[in-house]
Parts: C-alpha cells; sequence; structure tokens
C-alpha cells in the first residue's frame, strides 16, 4: 500500500492539489498540523525551540507565536538549521507512527502526506512515491502576494530559504505543472489519483 509525498514550494498550489486529493477520497495528512502540535506546549519539541530561540518567541498564552519564530528564522540561515534539526526527526518520527496507526485502523488506500519541505528534511524514507507541484516564477509571486498579502522582499527572502524545483525534481517520483486553470490542475490531480489507486494493489 502506497504512502505518497505530496510537495512544492510556497505558491506552487500544493495545498490546493492536497484538498483535491482530499475531495477524491485520498486519506490526506498535513505536515504542518503534525509540526504545530510538535511544537504546542507539552509537545516534544516545545522546550527545545524556546531554550534554543528564547522567551520572546512566546505568545501571551505560552504558545510559540511562530510569526515571531518565522522572521527570526527565514532571515538566518543558521538559525533556520538550528530549528530544523530540533523539530524535522520528531515530525517524521510523528508522522510514521500516523501512518501505521492508520494502516492497522484498516486504512487501505493510498496515504498521502502534504509537506512543503520533505526533502530539505530528508523525509524521502517515509514514502514510496514523492509528487511535485511546480509553477513559473512568476505566478508563484502573484500568487503569494495575493493570497498572503507579503511585501515582494518578503517573498524573495522566503523563495530563497527553500530548495529550487530543479532541485526537487532529482527527487520527484512524478511532477504536477500548475501553471493553468483550477480545471486543468484538477482534470490532471483526478487521472494521478486514479493512477495511484490501480499501482496501490
Amino acid at each position: 500500500m502506497l504512502t505518497i509525498g505530496l510537495t512544492g514550494g510556497i505558491g506552487s498550489g500544493k495545498s490546493t492539489v492536497a484538498k483535491m486529493l482530499a475531495e477524491m477520497g485520498a486519506p490526506v495528512l498535513d505536515a504542518d498540523k503534525v509540526g504545530h502540535s510538535i511544537y504546542a506546549p507539552g509537545g516534544p519539541a516545545y522546550n527545545e525551540v524556546v531554550a534554543a530561540f528564547g522567551r520572546e518567541i512566546l505568545a501571551p498564552d505560552g504558545t510559540i507565536d511562530r510569526k515571531k519564530l518565522g522572521p527570526i528564522v527565514f532571515a538566518e540561515p543558521a538559525a533556520l538549521k538550528r530549528l530544523n534539526a530540533i523539530v524535522h526527526p520528531k515530525m517524521f518520527q510523528r508522522m510514521g507512527e500516523m501512518v501505521r496507526e492508520m494502516r492497522e485502523q484498516g486504512e487501505r488506500k493510498p496515504i498521502v502526506i502534504e509537506a512543503a519541505i520533505l526533502i530539505e528534511a530528508n523525509w524521502q524514507p517515509l514514502f514510496d512515491e514523492i509528487w511535485l507541484v511546480t509553477a513559473s516564477r512568476e505566478r508563484v509571486i502573484e500568487r503569494i502576494e495575493r493570497d498572503r498579502g507579503m511585501k515582494p522582499e518578503q517573498t524573495e527572502a522566503r523563495i530563497r530559504a527553500q530548495l529550487s524545483d530543479e532541485e526537487r525534481r532529482r527527487y520527484a517520483t512524478l511532477v504536477i505543472e500548475n501553471n493553468g486553470t483550477v480545471e486543468e490542475l484538477r482534470e490532471q490531480v483526478k487521472k494521478l489519483w486514479s493512477a495511484a489507486l490501480k499501482r496501490n494493489g
């Protein structure tokens, strides 16, 4: 039974593809949500992250405020590396547990995990296939500024902080090009999901 890693850079449309797959009946896990549980007070990474970056990253209720942590780590590669070294192994472990639990509970379909940083975090061993969503740089910038309200310099910093699509392609089982309409994307995803169900065995 397949476990599929769905990845792509910011603004590629990866989350749109994940939503489409879920609508088609795919069990979809969101690595970001797993990350939130890892960061939560009492979660496996909470104390280490606060010790590494200081109490100024905390919100008044004691949770880690990702809006305060984000600018620190995206502005400084060494800080991002330090954060990732704490969080990524714990996320890998938790996602593996979640897939096993779903299989034990009888899930037979391919399980999809949406993970922007799948390749950077070296999570490839979790997956049988890696699906990469890509879009042209122009489309990516347009989507980020429209959907997230980021300023151009923030957008550039986020793009620079991640792997290029050329690097990601080396690890991809298949590539979903997302430069067209939503309908074209849905048609592409529908065909890929149908083929994955046949391969699933």
